[in-house]
């Protein structure tokens, strides 16, 4: 493929990226104005839907192709990558300030989603064994894990109405009705994975033309790409000094990524997603370790505010656990295939192509 082409294709997906999330950021901004909902909920509710949707198909997708284990991995590595390399580069970029009592709840629910997962996935029948045993997420959990986001979502919307709006003066810009606001909010989410996936789609291509071998292709490109589009959304708002926005947006992503992206594909999988025991010598761990680090950092915010040093720490963590990841790999190979974030991104990438080649028309 000619490689003007693609620059070209490169330079107007960034281009379409930075203008769509910082219209998706702006266009937040103002329905939080003009319907007093504080900052905080739009990301955790109508942004991370918009941001996450894309990986919840990818999840169901990977499922009814039989590969049922790498939606357990999507969801869990993002929920890593989200809570610990974007939230501390969003606050790399600008201290993030808090709606304590808002962030609080929804910090609950996000740390509270992780432990029902782990939970779910536990072998209650061999407990001596769980950090060599298989164990499975169950087709009814997935179940009661997409009735908890229909609660959560329900929950969400009172508590914006009871909740007391972000403490600013201004005034908002657009006078478009708050439905208007909503579908601009997704349209702008649309956008903005659309123009991440051309983006990765047109490096890989050039990447592998340059002769870069398949494997750190796969293990930096497509690992990076999933989680492309919070990080610009969270990035853009902390640019554009709306952090709680940043915040929202990851706490929100993450819980839709276990009640949605791991629900719906448990749900519609009858023997259910599997576990491999490397999810409880590491991955879940690393989960539950990196959400506890935030439940800290939201009690332990200076001045109602996560700061610099602190993102600093959530990145730090973020790369002890690709080192640990990595020493995963070398020791245990063939368990961590199909379950580690980086590797779990390519299957999927791979599970999608075999998907849409079964379904492709044959011809002659």
């Amino acid at each position: 493929m000619n490689m003007l082409y693609l620059l070209g294709v490169m330079v107007i997906a960034i281009a379409i990226l930075g203008k769509s999330a910082d219209w998706m950021v702006d266009k937040s901004v103002t329905l939080s104005l003009r319907t007093g909902m504080p900052k905080v909920i739009v990301g955790a509710t109508i942004v991370s839907v918009g941001t996450t949707f894309p990986e919840a198909v990818v999840s169901v997708l990977a499922a009814l192709n039989g590969n049922p284990d790498i939606a357990l991995g999507n969801a869990v590595g993002s929920v890593i990558c989200d809570a610990g390399l974007i939230l501390g580069t969003a606050c790399l970029i600008s201290p993030l300030p808090l709606n304590k009592k808002v962030v609080n709840r929804q910090g609950w629910v996000q740390f509270g989603a992780g432990i029902m997962l782990v939970v779910f996935c536990l072998p209650f029948t061999d407990l001596g064994n769980v950090f060599q045993t298989e164990a499975t997420l169950p087709q009814w959990a997935g179940f009661v894990l997409v009735c908890g986001l229909v609660v959560y979502m329900i929950w969400s919307v009172r508590l914006a109405k009871h909740a007391e709006a972000d403490d600013t003066d201004a005034e908002p810009e657009d006078e478009s009705p708050a439905s208007m606001l909503v579908g601009c909010i997704l349209v702008g989410c649309f956008f903005v994975v659309l123009s991440s996936i051309a983006l990765i789609e047109a490096t890989k291509i050039l990447a592998t033309e340059a002769g870069i071998p398949e494997a750190v292709i796969a293990s930096t490109l497509v690992a990076f790409g999933t989680s492309l589009p919070e990080l610009v959304t969270a990035v853009t708002a902390a640019r554009k000094g709306q952090g709680e926005l940043a915040v929202g947006n990851v706490i929100g992503a993450d819980i839709l990524n276990v009640l949605f992206v791991a629900g719906a594909a448990a749900a519609i999988t009858p023997e259910g997603l599997v576990a491999e025991s490397i999810f409880f010598r590491l991955q879940f761990p690393a989960m539950l370790i990196i959400l506890l680090c935030f439940r800290v950092g939201i009690l332990a915010a200076k001045d109602g505010k996560l700061t610099r040093p602190f993102g600093a720490f959530l990145v730090c963590v973020y790369i002890i656990y690709g080192i640990l990841n990595a020493l995963f790999g070398k020791s245990d190979e063939n368990i961590i295939r199909g379950t580690d974030g980086d590797v779990t991104r390519v299957e999927v990438s791979s599970s999608i192509s075999r998907t849409f080649e079964d379904i492709r028309p044959q011809r002659g």
